[in-house]
């Protein structure tokens, strides 16, 4: 690979991931790396922006992982403020705009890795580009939005309830800040099933949200600034708005230079990360994976994911192989409290499929019932009837349930029944579950009804 150029679109979590991992496999007269990223921070941690913004996190350069200087000692030119506006997959050149200076300018590439991540969902509701309507995507939106906050505001609305919304609704409450939340679905957080969203949506309602849902925002109203949100049963006063209405894939780009997209909307790539043309590969949140409990082409956008992609590229452009297999949307959240979390499929994923399933919910404590600090949390677990095969779970509960849903997410990654994860050999002492973990509690139940739909008739 002597004398390669490596040309990277996009400085954060896949892009920087995928350069990283190629510069230690190649030295730079090798591999010449290039990076270009339309803002001004990379590799930094997007999901802390909500922190940041409700001064949990102190100063916003603890989110940064790596900057360009220190991206510069390995070898690693990273651009900030320069945007790519077109690739030409024939002339193997990016177009590259400095957004500072205001010049244009043509860069050779031999490897081009597209990682330009998500955006956030902006629909055309009239005042959505009013001043005080802020989104949450990249590290500057958070510290505007802290700045925002530090100011005083009011009142804030919340549009959408997906965790970007709840997040950003516990910031606001810890700030002190009077909040509504406004979503058009039956529930927050449509990811879960809506027994468990109820609950979700109880413990917003908990932390004094004034929450409105099955409402759909007409518009945002101001006279040179936000003073309103209008929807069609009510007008909410607001002099700062939060849009957390979710994302998409950032494609604008890789669609108009002709890179192919797959059936998700994203782009399309193979399990080494590579598209289908010549030298490009792409990661991140801007590409499709495969669902490991349907099989079919999805789109997450989690840090998680990106990271692994960017690296899974950058094994295979430094001269490695490596592949990545696909996902299975484990993700967790908070409103204050109340921890949530998630891994493989809902009941409305699994309808979508024709899949026949065994289902239960149950409730228990974080630790023995006895010990000081115990608290609630409901497990639901799904899994496919007869076979007994995991297809996914959900939890709701308070201080140490979330992360118990990465005992799911590694059982339905191994392929494993319910049944197989009765014996689990989990860890066990009074201040940390009871003697009978909530995994195995719900997982028990579960076989037991696996076990009767075997004596169904068909």
């Amino acid at each position: 690979m002597a004398g390669t150029r490596m040309v990277v679109v996009g400085g954060d979590a896949a892009g920087m991931s995928a350069a990283a991992q190629a510069r230690r496999r190649r030295p730079p007269d090798e591999l010449e790396i290039v990076g270009f990223e339309r803002g001004r921070h990379t590799s930094y941690s997007a999901c802390g922006l909500p922190y940041y913004a409700g001064d949990v996190v102190k100063d916003w350069r603890d989110l940064v992982a790596r900057s360009p200087e220190e991206h510069a000692e390995q070898d690693i030119e990273v651009r900030t403020r320069h945007e790519v506006e077109a690739i030409d997959l024939e002339a193997r050149r990016v177009r590259v705009r400095d957004l500072d200076g205001g010049r244009t300018v043509e860069e050779p590439w031999d490897v081009l890795v597209v990682a330009t991540g998500s955006e956030p969902l902006r629909p055309p509701i009239d005042g959505i580009d009013l001043p005080g309507v802020y989104g949450l995507s990249v590290l500057q939106d958070g510290i505007e939005l802290r700045r925002a906050i530090d100011a005083g505001p009011r009142r804030a609305v919340i549009v959408g309830g997906g965790y970007i919304g709840l997040e950003a609704a516990e910031a606001l409450v810890n700030r002190g800040v009077s909040t509504a939340l406004v979503e058009a679905a039956p529930q927050v957080m449509s990811q879960l099933d809506p027994d468990m969203g109820e609950l979700v949506s109880q413990a917003v309602r908990d932390i004094g949200v004034e929450l409105h849902l099955e409402e759909k925002v007409e518009a945002i109203e101001g006279d040179g600034r936000v003073r309103a949100v209008r929807t069609a049963a009510r007008t909410l006063d607001a002099d700062l708005v939060v849009l957390g209405l979710g994302t998409r894939p950032a494609v604008g780009l890789a669609e108009s230079s002709g890179i192919q997209l797959g059936e998700s909307g994203a782009i399309a790539v193979n399990p080494r990360m590579q598209t289908a043309h010549d030298g490009v590969w792409a990661a991140g949140d801007c590409v499709e994976a495969r669902h490991l409990v349907s099989g079919e082409p999805v789109s997450f956008h989690l840090g998680t994911i990106a990271n692994k992609q960017g690296r899974v590229c950058g094994i295979n452009i430094g001269g490695g192989y490596a592949t990545f297999p696909g996902v299975l949307g484990t993700a967790v959240s908070k409103v204050c409290d109340v921890e949530v979390a998630r891994t493989g499929l809902s009941e409305a994923g699994l309808d979508e499929l024709g899949l026949e399933w065994e289902q239960t919910a149950v409730d228990s404590t974080t630790r023995a019932g006895y010990f000081p600090g115990a608290a609630p949390i409901r497990t639901k677990v799904l899994a496919e009837r007869r076979s007994g095969r995991l297809l996914g779970a959900q939890i709701v509960g308070r201080d140490g349930a979330a992360k118990r849903i990465d005992v799911f997410a590694t059982a339905i990654w191994n392929g494993m029944t319910a049944q197989e994860m009765v014996n689990l050999d989990l860890s066990y002492a009074p201040p940390f579950s009871p003697v009978w973990d909530p995994v195995l509690i719900a997982v028990r139940k579960l076989s037991e009804q696996v076990e009767r739909s075997l004596g169904d008739r068909l």
